[in-house]
């Protein structure tokens, strides 16, 4: 004999258009909490080979994990669609800078550290565009 199990919980179909967005928020904030680990870590022996100065990069590496943070809390968060929006701003900041750092003198990156500015930008402009689509996505059924 079998019973039902009840359970307590969301209903899925209240949240099924977020799943994309939490999805792209999650593994936003897992490689950016990576990349920052990569950057503190590393940071001596990133110094050489990119031109990055460890100066540049420690600092870098806190950010990135506390973007991770906002990240992760940001894909928790019930209703996520402002705080979404947040992200995709702040990625197309983020993608912005990296871009000029690559393209201007302030830091004396090799040409190794500026092809690695420049992919930086791409994969942060990538995860802006998957955040932005399930944003879009989104925005009717929670705001």
């Amino acid at each position: 004999m079998s019973s039902p199990v009840m359970s307590v919980g969301r209903p899925v179909a209240d949240h099924a258009p977020l799943g994309p967005l939490r999805t792209a928020l999650r593994v936003d904030g897992f490689s950016t909490a990576l990349f920052g680990v990569v950057l503190l870590a590393g940071a001596p022996w990133l110094r050489d080979p990119l031109g990055l100065p460890v100066a540049w990069s420690v600092p870098f590496g806190v950010a990135m994990l506390g973007g991770s943070a906002a990240l992760t809390l940001i894909a928790g968060h019930p209703r996520i669609t402002r705080l979404a929006g947040a992200a995709v701003v702040g990625n197309a900041l983020s993608c912005a800078l990296l871009l000029v750092l690559a393209c201007v003198d302030v830091v004396p990156l090799t040409g190794l550290g500026r092809a690695f500015m420049v992919v930086g930008a791409i994969a942060v402009a990538v995860f802006a565009r998957f955040e932005f689509v399930g944003l879009r996505r989104s925005a009717p059924t929670d705001s």
